[in-house]
């Protein structure tokens, strides 16, 4: 019995040793394996895995899928093309945030910069460094009239000289998007929402650094808890309708703790991190949604709408359900008469040419001996066809042509088609400031204009008027014009001389103080064009420019029709024609009731909604709304 007594105690004390070196090499080999994870850990920074996974996410919910494509531009020029309320109050943010200046920085700053004012004496200081000057340190330097916003240099002046040179920069890239954007500036529906974003980045900025002071526990909880609480609210709420009622009260407790967070020592190295991603987003945002805004407008005002396109295939259809008699043979006399008023429109917008037909005819004193040449495409022969038998314009005459079938024998069929008049977006620097860039937008003939010649063999002169012009007064006095062996009668743009165009127009040579011309009204003499053969030399600078690349891509046109009517262009007085109607926002309505022919160049055609709407009267009155087809397809430009 002792035996076995004495052998079932020698056991019982064997096993509980056995577990307790077990145990003890379990606890040796975790310890181990902590000691080298530890290191890894911070090594691969995912000790900041919970603000760096909140940016994540935050990052996918507010931009694109392909935001990450996007190039970025230089962070001012972002700031200066944003101007949106978004990057204002980014913008805010990192001032209120940004370490405080010591005098002596100050100081030193004001002497090397020479103590630079701008406008009102404001020293260029919370721009250009994005530090904040307290107010009593402010009133150290040299200048009086800076004035204090909630603790920082109000940089007035400045800023205005910011948003201006911001205006013209947008202005160059992205053309009349810009006028257009800010004319239709919404009414931001979302300002709270953008706060508690911004407060909710900066609590992510603040938390891993609090976190780490275990003396701070419970300022850490708080952080942790309102950090929680505004990413639910946010993953609810687009708009500040979406938002609860106790929202101003989260918006304060989270001010509150970031505030204390603010009062400790932390960590600049993680404030700074998370600060950048904030601008870097913002950044990006910005600049993909410029360019999709910017993007998705040119295919606005490159498309027809379709209400027109309705209005075209309704024409054409109601054209072969019952023809209409046909009135050629009854008026080729007339048509190749040299001694009427015969006006040439290149167009494929029977709108548009319809307006520019009757607004002519409406100021005219005598409509009898005007004859109008509609030149158009195969598409928009029948509905134009159809358009103009149907509707009558006083006593004159309209001829509807389709150039794809005309009888030239000096022109391939291949490359005989419609071309509407070329408008080209240039940008150059001032002859008076080198140092500015101006835009200026010219619209010239385009290839189908120089088959004129062959096109109408037996007339003499020609007035040529684009498809979006509106005539004001009777246009009579043109053919009494003499242009003093000139071929081509327009209004030049002086503001824009040859030799600044110079990157358009290549190596061609050319008189470098000669003025652009526009077309819109030009006065075209056909025997002087013939006996200068104007057609044979543009095709020759086509092809020479076109094979040896000398000018930038998509100007080529530009570059031939400028230099063949060197030395050929008659200007005719300003008054008779006035540009900008498409594009700029700013022209004189006295100047506008003035000019005899309104030309509508650039994007913001009248019969698109994109147009611009103060000027879109001039061209709609002559507009015959009671047209059947018009309300059929709904077309109220």
């Amino acid at each position: 019995m002792k035996g076995g007594v004495g052998g079932g105690g020698g056991s019982s004390y064997t096993l509980p040793a056995k577990r307790r070196w077990r145990g003890l090499v379990i606890g040796v080999l975790g310890l181990v394996l902590l000691s080298m994870l530890v290191p890894l850990v911070f090594l691969l920074g995912l000790h900041n895995g919970f603000h760096s996974a909140g940016y994540a996410s935050e990052r996918q919910s507010s931009a694109p899928n392909g935001l990450r494509d996007v190039d970025r531009y230089d962070i001012s020029n972002t700031w200066n093309h944003s101007e949106g309320d978004q990057s204002r109050h980014v913008d805010e943010l990192m001032r209120r945030l940004g370490p405080t200046i010591p005098k002596d920085v100050i100081k030193n700053f004001v002497k090397e910069t020479g103590n630079k004012t701008i406008g009102s004496g404001a020293v260029q200081v919370s721009q250009r460094t994005g530090f904040s000057v307290p107010p009593d340190e402010l009133k150290q330097l040299p200048n009086e009239n800076n004035t204090t916003v909630g603790g920082t240099v109000e940089v007035t002046e400045y800023m205005k000289g910011v948003i201006e040179e911001s205006e013209k920069s947008c202005q160059l890239k992205f053309g009349s998007y810009c006028l257009w954007r800010h004319e239709h500036r919404e009414e931001m529906k979302d300002s709270m929402v953008k706060k508690l974003k911004d407060q909710l980045f900066v609590a992510r900025a603040y938390y891993p650094s609090i976190a780490k002071l275990p003396a701070h526990d419970r300022l850490s909880r708080e952080l942790k808890q309102n950090i929680q609480e505004l990413e639910r609210v946010l993953s609810e709420t687009t708009t500040d309708a979406d938002l609860p009622p106790q929202i101003e009260k989260k918006l304060q407790k989270m001010k509150g703790a970031i505030a204390r967070a603010k009062s400790f020592p932390v960590d600049c190295n993680n404030v700074d991190k998370k600060l950048r991603q904030i601008v870097e987003m913002t950044e990006d945002e910005a600049n993909f949604h410029m360019k999709q805004s910017a993007f998705l407008y040119q295919i606005a005002v490159q498309t027809m709408p379709k209400s027109l396109h309705c209005l075209s295939m309704r024409l054409t259809l109601e054209y072969f359900k019952s023809p209409s008699p046909d009135m050629e043979l009854l008026l080729a006399e007339k048509y190749m008469n040299p001694a009427l008023h015969h006006y040439v429109i290149f167009s494929n917008n029977v709108l548009a040419s319809s307006v520019v037909i009757n607004s002519t005819v409406m100021h005219a004193k005598e409509s009898g001996n005007q004859v109008f040449h509609v030149l158009t495409d195969g598409q928009n022969y029948f509905a134009m066809k159809l358009w103009f038998f149907r509707n009558t314009y006083k006593e004159s005459t309209v001829q509807v042509l389709n150039i794809e079938d005309l009888n030239l024998h000096h022109h391939d069929k291949a490359t005989q088609h419609l071309s509407l008049p070329e408008e080209f977006r240039v940008s150059f620097r001032s002859v008076d400031n080198p140092s500015t860039i101006r835009t200026e937008y010219i619209t010239v003939f385009s290839h189908s204009h120089y088959l004129l010649p062959e096109i109408f063999q037996n007339l003499k002169k020609i007035v040529v008027l684009d498809d979006d012009v509106v005539v004001q007064k009777d246009l009579s006095a043109l053919w009494s014009l003499s242009m003093e062996g000139k071929v081509n009668g327009a209004v030049q743009c002086c503001n824009v001389r040859l030799g600044q165009l110079r990157n358009y127009l290549g190596e061609n040579s050319f008189d470098g103080n000669s003025c652009a011309w526009m077309s819109g009204l030009n006065v075209i003499d056909l025997v002087r064009w013939r006996e200068q053969d104007l057609t044979g030399t543009y095709r020759r600078l086509f092809q020479e420019q076109l094979s040896m690349g000398e000018v930038l891509p998509g100007t080529v046109a530009l570059s031939a029709s400028l230099v063949s009517f060197q030395n050929f262009v008659y200007g005719i007085d300003g008054a008779w024609a006035l540009s900008g109607l498409g594009h700029d926002y700013g022209l004189d309505i006295k100047a506008i009731r003035r000019a005899s022919v309104l030309h509508y160049n650039g994007n913001m055609k009248p019969w698109l909604e994109l147009g611009i709407p103060r000027y879109r009267d001039y061209w709609k009155k002559f507009l015959n709304q009671e047209d059947q087809f018009l309300s059929e397809c709904n077309v109220n430009p």
